[in-house]
């Protein structure tokens, strides 16, 4: 099984880690890696948020699972690039990862729920910022 990881940070390079220790001995890449995953991985240099580069390269290194790890792919729709290539990918809908990372977007969401949380208030600039702290 070949898997790629993507992204660069430290989250990447535990999951990493962690499939290097995987009694299946997948082959792993990384995209776009760091010195440190490459150790167990090797590295492919895409960038993290290239949508269509990652699935491109998911094709041409004939990948059987993609596991990504930064949200800002995530919400750009990778997993759903990925799944209309026939690649399958360990991750959310960019649907669903619109509520990890838009803050503005969850609370939106847990109020028309009826879930309980805090008040908030949407700002869109420093001075904004600031009045809704003068109060």
């Amino acid at each position: 099984m070949r898997v790629l990881v993507v992204g660069g940070g430290g989250r990447e390079h535990a999951l990493v880690r962690a499939l290097a220790r995987s009694p299946q001995r997948p082959e792993l890449l990384c995209a776009p890696g760091n010195p440190g995953i490459e150790a167990d991985a090797r590295l492919l240099a895409v960038d993290a948020g290239a949508v269509q580069a990652l699935v491109a390269a998911a094709v041409a290194e004939a990948v059987d699972l993609v596991v990504v790890g930064p949200e800002a792919p995530l919400v750009a729709g990778l997993c759903d690039a990925l799944a209309d290539a026939g690649i399958r990918a360990f991750g959310p809908s960019g649907a669903a990862a619109r509520l990890e990372g838009s803050k503005a977007f969850a609370k939106e969401v847990m109020r028309a729920a009826g879930v309980p949380t805090p008040a908030h208030r949407v700002v869109h600039d420093v001075e904004e910022g600031m009045a809704a702290i003068a109060g």
